[in-house]
């Protein structure tokens, strides 16, 4: 039986240069595992990795499903382009705001707001 989720990972050959967008562009903080090839972020009580996963059959670039949820998704928006980060145009869904976002190595993850019900 499954208990929790125990963690999510994205795949990554620059391991330094991933934790800099994760951590100074995004504003993830980072949790207890910290190295030179594996880097876990704390996101609200879940751990989100990063380290090369080749070796494991993961391919660098190809990661796709995380969804941050934020509370303002078109200032995130803004705030990510700012900083210089790949991040697609905002769409608006009957239920939700979100945009996607690119890291350094081409993985694809999402900021996403929750309209109120």
């Amino acid at each position: 039986m499954v208990k929790e989720i125990a963690f999510l990972a994205y795949s990554v050959r620059d391991v330094p240069a991933a934790t800099a967008f994760y951590r100074d562009v995004l504003g993830l903080r980072t949790g207890d595992m910290v190295s030179e090839h594996w880097v876990e972020f704390d996101v609200a009580g879940v751990a989100f990795g990063i380290g090369n996963g080749e070796p494991l059959g993961f391919i660098p670039g190809k990661s796709t499903g995380l969804m941050l949820e934020v509370d303002d998704a078109a200032a995130e928006h803004a705030r990510l382009r700012e900083r210089g980060a790949n991040v697609e145009n905002l769409i608006e869904t009957p239920v939700c705001y979100m945009a996607f976002v690119y890291d350094p190595e081409g993985n694809k993850l999402g900021i996403h707001q929750r309209k109120a019900r």
